[in-house]
C-alpha cells in the first residue's frame, strides 16, 4: 500500500510540474507584456479607455510594436536613424559595452539557420579518454585555421541541464567522432542529464518507475518470505 501511494504520488507530480511551470511561464510572460503598456499616457491607456484591464493587451501591444519597428528598420531612412541611434548609445559609457553585448546575443540567436547548429559530435573533454556532445556551428578558417596549421572546426559544448551556456571550442577534424543523433536528440539528452537519449531511450525511460515498482515489490516479498 505504502509503495503504491508513493507511486501515485511520484506519478502526480510528473503531470503537475510541466503543466504548472507551463502556466507560471505564461503568466509571467503576460505580465511583463503588460507592463510595457506603462509608456502609454494614462489618459490614452486602455485600462481608462475600456474601464477596466484586459490580460494579454500588452502581448498584442508588444507585437505590434515589434513590426512596426521592422518595417520602419527596412526602410532607408530608418535604417540610418537606426545606425545614428547606435552610435550615440555605444558612445555612453558602460551603457555602451551593455548594448553591444546584448546586440551580438540577439544578432546570433536571430541568425539564419545556416549559421545554426550543423551537426552533433563527439569530443573528448575536458580531457583524454572523457567525451561530451558537441554541437559544429562552422569553420572558423581565416587566422585560426592558419595558426593551428590544420582544418579545424567550431564547436560549441553545451552544459548540462541548461544548455544555453557552455564553451566553444576549435577542433581539428580528425578528432570529431560522428554520431547518428539529431539535434533535437541530443538536447534532449544534454537536458534530461543524460536519461532520455532518444525516442526509443524515451519509451525505456518513461517504463522505468514501473519496474522500480516491480522490483521494490519483488524485493519486499522476499523480505517478508
Amino acid at each position: 500500500m505504502r509503495t503504491n501511494l508513493k507511486q501515485i504520488f511520484l506519478t502526480g507530480l510528473a503531470v503537475i510540474i510541466p503543466i504548472g511551470l507551463t502556466l507560471y511561464i505564461i503568466v509571467f510572460l503576460i505580465d511583463t507584456a503588460d507592463s510595457l503598456l506603462r509608456i502609454i499616457p494614462a489618459k490614452y491607456h486602455p485600462d481608462s479607455v475600456f474601464g477596466f484591464r484586459i490580460p494579454g493587451l500588452g502581448i498584442i501591444f508588444t507585437v505590434i510594436l515589434i513590426f512596426i519597428s521592422g518595417l520602419v528598420t527596412k526602410s532607408f531612412f530608418g535604417r540610418r536613424i537606426i545606425q545614428r541611434g547606435e552610435e550615440l548609445v555605444e558612445k555612453v559609457p558602460f551603457v555602451g559595452s551593455i548594448y553591444q553585448g546584448i546586440k551580438k546575443v540577439s544578432d546570433g540567436m536571430l541568425a539564419d539557420r545556416k549559421t545554426s547548429f550543423k551537426k552533433v559530435v563527439l569530443v573528448e573533454f575536458p580531457r583524454k579518454g572523457v567525451y561530451t556532445i558537441g554541437f559544429i556551428t562552422g569553420m572558423p578558417g581565416g587566422e585560426i585555421e592558419k595558426r593551428s596549421g590544420q582544418k579545424c572546426f567550431g564547436v560549441f559544448l553545451p552544459t548540462t541541464p541548461n544548455p544555453t551556456s557552455g564553451y566553444l571550442i576549435m577542433v581539428p577534424e580528425n578528432e570529431l567522432i560522428q554520431i547518428d543523433m539529431s539535434i533535437e536528440e541530443a538536447l534532449t539528452y544534454i537536458i534530461s542529464l543524460g536519461m532520455v537519449s532518444s525516442k526509443e531511450g524515451l519509451r525505456e525511460y518513461e517504463k522505468l518507475p514501473h519496474e522500480m515498482n516491480r522490483r521494490e515489490r519483488q524485493e519486499e516479498q522476499s523480505k517478508d518470505g
